[in-house]
Order: structure tokens, then C-alpha cells, then sequence
């Protein structure tokens, strides 16, 4: 039997609806821009991430923010923090702010008094049609929300970027003038239009965003943006990416349980392999590994030996 590859996760997501409140999950019948949540709308534990990657050695993962309750934020990472303590995972912790409130700093600093945080989401843009309805779009214009994405940076924290390819240029122009702050493009900068000339316009885009070099890709869901892709459906998406910001600037994440929903673990990182075949090992040790540990100052002497007790 072969050797199972040795993955670390950059994107996914845990909650127990037990301990926290989670809006989105609560709504029933409500569909959203990556589908129907109806499957998912249940405890999602690290038990039941171990056994989506079983086919792989998972070394190391990165909590991204779910979307909890306002008021719930820190609640959400202490939650976290706890599971990592006693589970060995996540390894590193993406929390969450509204960095548009003049009480973020002190939010912030909250979320820093646990060792597994790393950085803060705030999504500014999903889908042109759930953004309408929320408004999130109007942060990147807000001076309050720019002053505190800079200071994160000042903090040695760093900012998961969720956007949609037509705020790329509004952006840039905000990114270029804090490049202390480290920046994680999530979901390859959500290529919705997969035409000829919406593949043109999102590669322009990220190549806007990886001249800044404080700014890292993550290579993920994409089973939002095509509910019934393939290989072949996803290749020129993940191989434009790699080759726009290098496989040393760029990382393979699941996005799981939501991308879940369109596929099963294996698949998506079975993908990833058969896309990244030609390149060279360090470069793919780089995409499965060593740029998120780098990104997120994952120290594997943590020792995630549990991970594969069978106790």
C-alpha cells in the first residue's frame, strides 16, 4: 500500500452547535451562493474531519471563522482553542472581527490572549448577489476598516481575503499601502465566471494582487463555483494560480464540510495531485505543506502523534 501523503489542510471549518450560534446553520430552507446548507446544518467535529482525510496524513489544518452570532466571536475561539488543546487540531486559528467598529483593537486582542490565533476574516464579498443583500461590500471603503486591517499587521496577525473578482482593483490600491500585513486570497479569489473572458478577467486580477508580495493564495473551494466540476473543469483554475503566485505563495485547502457538499475529501485532494503531477517535489511539498506552515507559523514539534493513535 503506498504512503499516504502527508497534507496540511489551509482552509476549513469545525462547529458544534452546541457551543456556539451560528446563524446560517440555524436557518432552515435558506439557500446560499455555494448551495444548500440542508446537509451540513449539523455538528462538524475533528472527529469527523480526521475520517474525510483518512486517505491522507493529516499533519496540520487552519480553522477558518464560520460565521457565528455577533457577540459570539471570541466564544467561537475559545471553543476552538480548547478542541486544539485536546484534539491536536485545528493547528492554527483564523478568527473573526468587524474591523469596521471602533472597538475592533479591543476585540482583537481578546482573540490573541489564545496561542492558536493567527489571524482575522472578515468576508467582503461571496457572491454580487448575497452581497447586495448584506452590504459587506462597503468595508473596503470604510477608513476605520482600513485603519485596523493595516494594525493587524503591526500585531503580527494576518487577513483572510474573501472577495469576488470585481473589487480586486479597489482592493489592490488599499493593499499596497499596508505590506506588513500578510494576506491569504481565499478560494483562489472566487472564479464565478468560468467563460473564456471571465477566466481573462479573474487572472488579470490575481496577478494585480500577486504583484503585492505580502499577499499568498489559497487554493480552495472551488465546488462553490461549480457544484459539478472535474479535473478538467478546475485544472486551468488551480494551474493559473500556481503559476501567477508560485508555489511558494500559494496552498491547497479543503474548505470542507462546506465544499462537502459537492464532493468528498479524497476527491478534492486527489485533484489537487493529478493537477500538480508535473511539478517538481518541492514544489509540491510546498502546495500541500510548507507554505501554510510558513503562513500561519505552524510548528509541527507540537507533536499531532494523536492524530494517528488508535486509541
Amino acid at each position: 500500500m503506498p504512503t499516504a501523503r502527508k497534507i496540511v489542510d489551509a482552509h476549513h471549518h469545525l462547529w458544534d452547535l452546541d457551543a456556539c450560534h451560528y446563524p446560517w446553520l440555524m436557518a432552515k430552507g435558506v439557500k446560499r451562493f455555494f448551495g444548500d446548507p440542508t446537509p451540513i446544518q449539523k455538528n462538524y467535529l475533528v472527529a469527523d474531519l480526521r475520517d474525510d482525510a483518512r486517505d491522507f496524513e493529516l499533519e496540520a489544518s487552519v480553522h477558518i471563522q464560520v460565521g457565528v452570532a455577533p457577540g459570539d466571536e471570541v466564544k467561537e475561539t475559545d471553543w476552538l482553542q480548547r478542541t486544539a488543546d485536546s484534539e491536536y487540531l485545528p493547528s492554527a486559528i483564523v478568527a473573526y472581527c468587524d474591523l469596521e467598529r471602533a472597538e475592533a483593537p479591543q476585540v482583537i486582542a481578546s482573540h490573541m490572549r489564545y496561542p492558536g490565533v493567527r489571524g482575522i476574516r472578515q468576508i467582503i464579498g461571496r457572491s454580487d448577489a448575497e452581497d447586495a443583500q448584506t452590504g459587506s461590500a462597503h468595508l473596503i471603503s470604510d477608513p476605520i476598516w482600513q485603519d485596523n486591517l493595516e494594525m493587524l499587521g503591526e500585531l503580527g496577525l494576518s487577513f483572510d481575503l474573501q472577495l469576488t473578482p470585481g473589487q480586486v482593483t479597489g482592493v489592490v490600491e488599499i493593499l499596497a499601502d499596508i505590506p506588513a500585513t500578510p494576506i491569504a486570497l481565499c478560494h483562489c479569489g472566487s472564479p464565478w465566471d468560468q467563460s473564456t473572458e471571465g477566466l481573462a478577467s479573474w487572472r488579470a486580477g490575481l496577478r494585480l494582487l500577486a504583484a503585492l508580495p505580502n499577499v499568498y493564495c489559497k487554493i480552495s473551494g472551488l465546488g462553490m463555483f461549480n457544484h459539478n466540476w472535474e479535473v478538467d473543469d478546475i485544472r486551468p483554475i488551480v494551474e493559473s494560480c500556481i503559476e501567477i503566485f508560485g508555489a511558494d505563495r500559494a496552498m491547497f485547502g479543503s474548505n470542507f464540510p462546506v465544499d462537502k457538499l459537492h464532493a468528498d475529501y479524497t476527491r478534492v485532494w486527489r485533484a489537487y495531485e493529478a493537477i500538480s503531477v508535473g511539478l517538481s517535489e518541492t514544489e509540491q511539498q510546498q502546495l500541500f505543506g510548507d507554505t501554510a506552515r510558513a503562513f500561519y507559523g505552524i510548528d509541527l514539534a507540537r507533536a499531532f502523534a494523536p492524530a494517528n493513535s488508535s486509541d
